[in-house]
């Protein structure tokens, strides 16, 4: 842990030590074949089991370099918007992933958005923080929950197509209910450090943020509305990853690339366009820009974009098959840096 986060503190201050941050795990021997526990299990099934579970698979993963073993307590991609009064809704055609019904026919009627205290599902998110550090404490850092907050928020409780013409019907509107929408994200993230005792028993390294519903917005629209929340966030959580989602967010680059508090970004192609190593002219255009990102792929990925990316502004994610070949490239990272 000492040396790991050692690198995660060069990496945040655009430093290098031997190698870039380089996050390698690979299973060890022993390992039950036992079911992953998702986010049905956490919103339905034992509380215990669920936060055990996680500490269990830590235990036979070799966490090699920089990465750290982690606890992730999260019901789903749109849990903040029914914290905050939408339905939580599922389907057998699903798999385990689930969604937020939109809840909101009139801003009039629906202003003030706001987090609820005494939601069933918030109040067994706290209680499964604060049940994760007393199983976990000291075994497993602690990671955010799924956060979709800002526009996000307004997406998943309004309907994306609602909101977009709210856009141009209504932008006034729009920005009331954004006030009340960045309201919730510092109250949410207090919560969940004190309940977690985080500020005791450590977070992990970094934080992700994002607001995927940017990329259906003009550059001027995300400049209103999505950036200043998300520099926002970044000034609450620091350290922040941004989880840049899909082709069409690009558009964003430069404002992305001059967003305040936006330490790396991670970009995700979508479905059927390919890995992070089909996209090492764009991350070369952020680090250009001056940002660090944050990419995966296998091995032999990685060290193919080592050639090509700043080693002080990257942050590699892969997986060996044993602790040795894990071993083995965190060695060939030193020799090629």
């Amino acid at each position: 842990m000492p040396e790991a986060a050692r690198h995660w503190d060069a990496f945040f201050a655009r430093e290098l030590i031997n190698r870039p941050l380089v996050c390698v795990t690979a299973p060890l021997p022993g390992k039950p074949d036992t079911p992953v526990r998702g986010y049905r299990e956490r919103v339905f099934g034992d509380m215990d089991e669920a936060i055990l579970a996680q500490v269990e698979a830590a235990r036979y993963t070799y966490f090699g370099g920089d990465a750290v073993p982690a606890a992730w307590i999260s019901f789903g991609p749109d849990e903040v918007a029914v914290f905050c009064g939408a339905e939580l809704a599922w389907s057998d055609d699903s798999g385990d992933t689930n969604w937020s019904v939109a809840c909101i026919e009139n801003w009039e009627a629906a202003l003030p958005i706001r987090l609820r205290d005494d939601h069933p599902l918030y109040r067994r998110l706290l209680a499964m923080y604060r049940r994760a550090a007393e199983l976990a404490g000291g075994k497993l850092l602690f990671t955010a929950p799924d956060l979709h907050t800002n526009m996000d928020l307004l997406a998943a409780m309004r309907g994306p197509q609602r909101l977009c013409l709210d856009l141009l019907d209504c932008p006034e509107t729009v920005d009331r209910a954004m006030a009340d929408a960045r309201a919730v994200f510092p109250r949410l993230w207090d919560d969940i450090w004190e309940a977690g005792r985080i500020a005791e028993l450590g977070a992990t390294p970094s934080t992700t943020l994002q607001c995927d519903f940017s990329c259906m917005v003009s550059p001027a629209m995300f400049r209103r509305w999505i950036l200043p929340a998300l520099e926002e966030e970044a000034a609450i959580v620091g350290n922040v990853v941004y989880h840049w989602d899909g082709p069409d967010a690009v558009v964003h680059t430069l404002d992305l690339l001059a967003g305040r508090g936006l330490h790396s970004l991670a970009y995700v192609p979508g479905a059927g366009r390919g890995g992070h190593a089909d996209y090492v002219d764009l991350f070369r255009r952020v680090q250009a820009g001056g940002k660090a990102v944050s990419v995966w792929g296998s091995a032999d990925e990685v060290k193919a974009m080592h050639r090509d990316l700043k080693p002080e502004l990257t942050a590699y994610h892969t997986w060996a098959a044993t602790p040795q070949e894990a071993d083995k490239l965190l060695e060939w990272f030193v020799a090629n840096t």
